[in-house]
């Protein structure tokens, strides 16, 4: 899928990242007096819900499996979850909960549609108002979850006196499968599902997070890849826009999203592919969630960067896949085209990618061989991309990088076709609202670390 014309990516190159000035918060203080329920290492505090237990590990307080909303499955399978039932006693909540449909996932329960938990990390259960981070976890929209170990909110919330927040909610054909012009009211907003699970999770932070010490009235919300992708959704977003103050958009800017047309698209193929006709699409309830799990396989992943195309076409080359929809329901238009959302104006916006996106990308594909192409190669590859255009391209980055490598140039055009553009659209056009700032970075700390295979070193990697 083209990211950009030949002569947009041209048009840009001259494009340069200003770097965002790190928030400054006050030092960590702990008085342990303070707390309520501290009996050997557990915790316990309030929720609007009742009582949880959680853990205290290493400065930290820790609460893992917290359910934010409720059932997900049989009936509400495609609809907005049911309410959160209170509960009597004190709930335990020191494990993870079940991350969304996906392949199982290490040293996480097993995938349920029944999903929809969120994690919180915390210096103190006290009446400090500490900002609020709410990160969204990436994977595209199809895997992933706010429990993976690599992205624990222990440090920071521990080094910078934060809460931080993490939610698991419906991803896939679960999560992003467009009913509304099938199914009826009652499925309006079908194609986002997955975007409004996590706007519960920000409900469910406005309305607790001052039990755990944190400011509901001063909460970021980030992420990183699809994380990205979904944080560009929800600056755009009527129903999240009241639970968040500024937010992050880490190397996964979401411009563009899928129109009605293509969602469409991806519908008529899963019935097709079901052997279900539109008017019995009720049988979709019934069947299993390994079914339509396995089903999902057959489809392209969706990046968080989508190009825009003629109003009520769809590319040849599209095959269909699930991510957010503009459908005049839950997203109203695309993120960020044409213009940068009014309706978050107001709200700070960072946004940026890192240097060498496209080793992880090259490494996830297997692709050794990228490394080690020559300059006859490289200008193959990117014909095959920008057209004519690729010896200008090539000229023009030989001469911004004296003596790179054809593979140094392959990254650095790959990863900012991928990320960079995109990521200087949004800052550009949040810039012209005149509202917040808006802060533009570009990350290139580098690790030495080789891709399996090769003698090429990650870099700054995805």
């Amino acid at each position: 899928m083209k990211l950009f014309s030949r002569r947009q990516f041209i048009d840009r190159m001259a494009c340069t990242a200003a770097s965002l000035p790190l928030l400054h918060f006050s030092n960590l203080t702990i008085d342990a007096t303070r707390y309520t329920g501290l009996i050997n290492n557990y915790i316990d505090t309030e929720t609007v819900y009742g009582k949880i237990r959680g853990i205290r590990k290493d400065g930290v307080n820790i609460f893992k499996g917290i359910p934010y909303a409720g059932k997900a499955s049989g009936e509400r399978r495609f609809r907005k979850p049911a309410p959160v039932r209170a509960w009597k006693g004190v709930r335990e909540t020191i494990d993870l909960g079940a991350p969304a449909m996906q392949a199982p996932r290490l040293n996480e329960p097993a995938p349920s549609e029944d999903c929809l938990f969120l994690n919180v990390w915390t210096p103190a259960n006290d009446n400090k108002k500490r900002p609020v981070m709410f990160y969204n976890h990436g994977g595209g929209y199809l895997i992933g979850s706010g429990g993976k170990s690599a992205q624990d909110g222990s440090n920071l919330a521990r080094n910078f006196d934060v809460v931080v927040v993490e939610t698991n909610h419906r991803l896939g054909i679960f999560g992003f499968l467009y009913l509304d012009e099938i199914a009826g009211p009652g499925y309006a907003g079908s194609g986002n599902m997955g975007l409004l699970d996590i706007t519960a999770g920000l409900e469910w932070v406005n309305d607790n997070i001052s039990l755990f010490g944190g400011d509901p009235d001063n909460v970021m919300i980030f992420g990183e890849s699809g994380g990205g992708g979904k944080t560009s959704c929800l600056y755009a977003m009527p129903d999240a826009s009241p639970y968040f103050n500024k937010a992050s958009i880490e190397s996964g800017p979401g411009v563009r999203m899928l129109s009605r047309e293509m969602a469409a698209q991806t519908t008529d193929r899963v019935f097709r592919e079901l052997n279900i006709a539109p008017k019995d699409w009720k049988k979709l309830l019934e069947i299993p969630a390994s079914g339509l799990l396995a089903l999902q396989g057959k489809f392209s992943m969706i990046p968080p960067y989508i190009e825009k195309w003629p109003k009520g076409t769809i590319p040849e080359k599209f095959s269909g896949g699930f991510g957010p929809v503009v459908d005049g329901v839950a997203l109203l238009s695309d993120p960020f085209d044409p213009v940068a959302p009014e309706i978050s104006r107001n709200k700070p916006l960072m946004v940026g990618w890192n240097e060498d996106e496209y080793t992880f990308m090259a490494w996830e594909m297997k692709d050794s061989k990228s490394f080690s192409i020559d300059f006859d190669q490289l200008q193959s590859r990117l014909e095959s991309r920008f057209g004519k255009d690729a010896r200008t391209i090539i000229s023009m980055y030989r001469k911004a990088m004296p003596g790179a490598s054809a593979p140094d140039i392959l990254v650095a055009v790959s990863s900012m076709a991928m990320m960079g553009l995109g990521s200087v659209e949004i800052a550009e056009r949040k810039a012209r609202q005149n509202g917040a700032p808006a802060y533009l970075y570009n990350f290139g700390y580098k690790s030495e670390v080789k891709i399996p295979g090769t003698d090429y070193a990650l870099g700054t990697p995805h």
